[in-house]
C-alpha cells in the first residue's frame, strides 16, 4: 500500500512539470480587450467635441504578442453640425493599428497610423473633416510622449498636410489606486486657407490636470480639468453659436475596462 501511495506521489509530481509546459505552449499569443466610460463631456486637445454636453465612448482593441495591433474607439460629438459644417453629423469613429515594443523594461516605443472618421453630410463647400495622422510614441514608467503628423486635410483646416501635435502626459501614482494625470500638447497647423496662414488661425496650446481613481471591477472614476492658450482671434476661430470651445473645462468620468 506504502509502495503504491510512493509511485502515485511520484507520478503526480513528474506530471506537474508537463501539464505546467503544456500550458505554457497553449497561451494564446492575441489579447483582446474593450473600454467604455461615460464623460460630463468630450474634450479633445483642448476643444470641447460635445458643446460640452455628455458623451458616451468606447473601443476594441487586438494585440498580438509580438506587438502589432488594431484597434477601433468611437463618442458622439456635436462641433460639426453646431457649427453648420455639416447637415448631420453626430459621431466620431477612431480606427488605428501599429507596433509597440519595449526597449528596456520601462522604456517602450509605439508607431501607428490613426484616422478620425466623421459619417454625415457636409454642407457645400466645406472641408471634410476626416484625418489621417502617423505618431511615433515612447513611454518610461509613468510619463510618456507622443507626436502625431497629419497628412492632409486636419479637422475640416483644407490644405494642412503637415499639421502636427505634441502630447506629453504623466500618470504618477500617488496611492496603490489613486494617480495625479497630467498633459501638455502643442497644435501647430501648416499650410494656409484663402492666404491666410492656417497657424495664424488655429494653432494653439493646451494643458490638463486631473486625478484618476481606480475602482473594483476594473472601474475608473475621474475629475480634470483643461484649458487652452488661445488669443481672441483664434477665440472666434474655435467659436461655435457663441460658445468658446477651447475655454477652461472640468470634467468628471467613469469608464469601464474588459
Amino acid at each position: 500500500m506504502q509502495k503504491t501511495l510512493i509511485a502515485a506521489a511520484l507520478a503526480v509530481a513528474l506530471a506537474v512539470p508537463a501539464i505546467t509546459a503544456h500550458a505554457e505552449e497553449a497561451a494564446s499569443p492575441h489579447t483582446f480587450s474593450a473600454n467604455v466610460g461615460l464623460y460630463s463631456q468630450y474634450v479633445f486637445r483642448g476643444i470641447s467635441q460635445t458643446n460640452e454636453d455628455p458623451a458616451i465612448q468606447g473601443g476594441f482593441d487586438y494585440e498580438h504578442a509580438s506587438g502589432f495591433y488594431i484597434g477601433t474607439w468611437a463618442s458622439n460629438i456635436s462641433w460639426l453640425s453646431d457649427g453648420g459644417a455639416y447637415d448631420s453629423s453626430s459621431l466620431e469613429v477612431d480606427v488605428y493599428g501599429g507596433y509597440r515594443f519595449n526597449v528596456t523594461e520601462d522604456v517602450g516605443i509605439d508607431v501607428g497610423l490613426l484616422t478620425y472618421i466623421y459619417p454625415g453630410d457636409r454642407a457645400a463647400g466645406v472641408t471634410k473633416a476626416d484625418t489621417t495622422e502617423g505618431y511615433v510614441a515612447a513611454s518610461w514608467k509613468w510619463l510618456s510622449m507622443k507626436y502625431s503628423y497629419s497628412f492632409g486635410d486636419t479637422f475640416g483646416v483644407d490644405d494642412a498636410s503637415g499639421t502636427w501635435y505634441l502630447d506629453l502626459s504623466a500618470s504618477f501614482p500617488l496611492t496603490e489606486k489613486l494617480s495625479l494625470d497630467l498633459h501638455y500638447g502643442k497644435q501647430e497647423f501648416s499650410g494656409r486657407t484663402n492666404g491666410v496662414s492656417n497657424d495664424s488661425f488655429a494653432s494653439f496650446d493646451d494643458w490638463k490636470i486631473g486625478v484618476s481613481y481606480a475602482l473594483p471591477q476594473d472601474f475608473t472614476v475621474g475629475l480634470f480639468y483643461t484649458d487652452t492658450s488661445m488669443n481672441s482671434a483664434q477665440e472666434a476661430f474655435y467659436t461655435i453659436n457663441g460658445k468658446f470651445l477651447g475655454d477652461g473645462q472640468t470634467v468628471v468620468f467613469v469608464s469601464k475596462s474588459f
